[in-house]
């Protein structure tokens, strides 16, 4: 079932147009990867999920109903532009942020505390803000964001202004919130991070959706017929020309490895096939899938 769904939209201000003719379906408990270069409209369709603004054409629908006012509700937004009143304390500015998503304050306290130990901040509840560092802020609003235990939780650039220890942090807690129930819509330019935590994705650039689906399956469907072989023994044999399109083989200690990019007429069992002939002894043997970087790219130029 997908929890949000938008088709058609199109979304123009003075004489541009941010979003034409986008459709989205994200699918409930899942992570959901919004893509594209900054000035794609990534954006602009994260502000009509929220209802900021309005879209000029289209239908949107949360939960099976068209979307309104009252899902607001169900929506947490972690936006890449940051907010907290620097001269007010952590503790009182979380437990205010937390009231308006309609927690009582002795409900929002005993949440806030739990959060507070969790991410290591407790010492802070009395401090203010502007004493946090960028990424001490970061947890704050991640913390305020997921607080009132939103169906549809969106992040936009959550890993900003976090170091590697608190990157993994924050991965694991998107993860443990998708496997509460949570469905996840997740920007970033951080395409590693999409791999890890992405089902599905779109693509958009200049305003237009130009890839969607199954990170696994596009991935897939971008492959070069590329492969690499690890092995041991002598390892200067030749390869048919009407086999294999490209060769690199590097030598270490007596091991090698060689990315072999087949012709389209040849198969991972031709490959294998003909290795097993040679005088050799295969360590492994994998094909090697483009990364959501290198898609992103090639797609984003084509």
């Amino acid at each position: 079932m997908d929890l949000f769904v938008a088709e058609h939209i199109e979304k123009n201000f003075s004489n541009h147009r941010a979003l034409d003719d986008v459709s989205v379906n994200i699918s409930d408990n899942s992570i959901f990867g919004l893509l594209g270069p900054n000035g794609a409209g990534k954006t602009t369709l994260i502000r009509i999920i929220n209802q900021i603004i309005a879209p000029d054409k289209g239908l949107l629908f949360f939960n099976g109903e068209p979307l309104q006012q009252k899902h607001v509700a169900q929506i947490g937004y972690l936006p890449e532009e940051r907010g907290l009143y620097k001269k007010m304390k952590v503790g009182e500015q979380a437990l205010y942020l937390a009231q308006l998503k309609g927690l009582t304050k002795n409900e929002a306290k005993k949440r806030l505390n739990f959060w507070f130990e969790k991410f290591d901040i407790g010492g802070w509840w009395n401090r203010n803000v502007e004493e946090l560092s960028k990424g001490m802020q970061q947890k704050v609003q991640f913390i305020v964001t997921i607080l009132h235990q939103p169906k549809l939780l969106i992040f936009d650039e959550p890993f900003s202004g976090f170091d590697p220890i608190n990157v993994d942090l924050l991965k694991n807690e998107i993860l443990e919130l998708k496997k509460n129930g949570a469905t996840i819509v997740f920007s970033t330019h951080n395409m590693s991070s999409v791999e890890e935590l992405c089902d599905d994705i779109l693509l958009i650039n200049n305003s237009k959706e130009i890839l969607s689906g199954k990170v696994k399956e596009i991935q897939k469907s971008f492959k070069k017929n590329l492969f690499e072989v690890v092995c041991v023994g002598d390892s200067d044999f030749v390869f048919p020309s009407d086999f294999v399109r490209t060769l690199y083989v590097e030598d270490t200690d007596g091991e090698a490895t060689m990315n072999i990019q087949l012709q389209n007429t040849a198969s991972s069992n031709d490959l294998l096939v003909f290795l097993l002939q040679q005088n050799i002894q295969i360590k492994s043997f994998k094909e090697i899938l483009p990364t959501m970087n290198e898609i992103f790219i090639e797609s984003v130029k084509r």
